[in-house]
């Protein structure tokens, strides 16, 4: 995959322009995170880059999630990776799974602390459940590119950092809107700050201290 770039990138709600414009390069390999209050612009950024970048196959971790309440853990997490079979493959599936699908999710919800509710609801969840429901299904998708919208925001201490872990070690190149500057910095290797649908920071993770983020709060 070559460097992923966005040129004078505007998005407009009417006639109100809320993002740009706004001009970013993202190298293969990096992790990414976007901070900045919430309203800045953050989700916006997000989704012009998942339009713009659509044909490289980017997974999408929206920040509602996107799951199917009414189905269980396993199918919103087998979910992720549809393309892969045909479509009466993916029938069958909703209602008898394949043992080698099953296999094959259920070391990820083992990781992800989810296992025990493998054939659960989603919609029987709690918030820190469903996010990391989401999180295994975008892991389960696959590919070189993420694109994630609060991954963490329901879960806190070791749960946040062990998700955290586990979606930047499944894809080499990633960017992550947060609130939590300090996993942000923890985790990424650069820092673009978010303000007023603008970029008023760009620096590489290491630079910075939480301190130096809190101007954009």
């Amino acid at each position: 995959m070559s460097a992923l770039a966005l040129r004078d990138a505007v998005a407009e709600y009417g006639t109100i322009r809320v993002l740009g414009p706004l001009s970013l390069t993202l190298a293969v390999g990096e992790h990414v995170a976007l901070v900045g209050k919430s309203g800045a612009g953050k989700s916006t950024l997000l989704s012009v880059m998942f339009d713009r970048w659509r044909d490289r196959g980017p997974a999408l971790m929206p920040q509602d999630l996107g799951l199917v309440p009414t189905l269980s853990v396993f199918h919103n997490v087998y979910m992720g990776g549809l393309s892969r079979h045909h479509g009466w493959y993916n029938l069958v599936t909703l209602a008898r799974p394949f043992r080698r699908d099953v296999h094959a999710i259920m070391p990820l919800l083992e990781h992800l602390d989810i296992a025990d509710k493998c054939w659960t609801p989603v919609g029987e969840l709690s918030g820190g459940e469903r996010q990391r429901v989401a999180a295994a299904r975008a892991i389960h998708q696959g590919g070189n590119l993420l694109l994630a919208d609060e991954p963490v925001s329901a879960l806190d201490g070791p749960l946040a950092e062990q998700l955290m872990a586990a979606l930047t070690t499944a894809y080499p190149t990633a960017v992550l809107a947060m609130h939590d500057v300090e996993l942000a910095l923890r985790f990424t290797d650069r820092v673009v700050g978010i303000a007023d649908g603008c970029i008023a920071l760009d620096e590489p993770s290491l630079r910075l201290s939480a301190q130096d983020l809190l101007p954009l709060y």
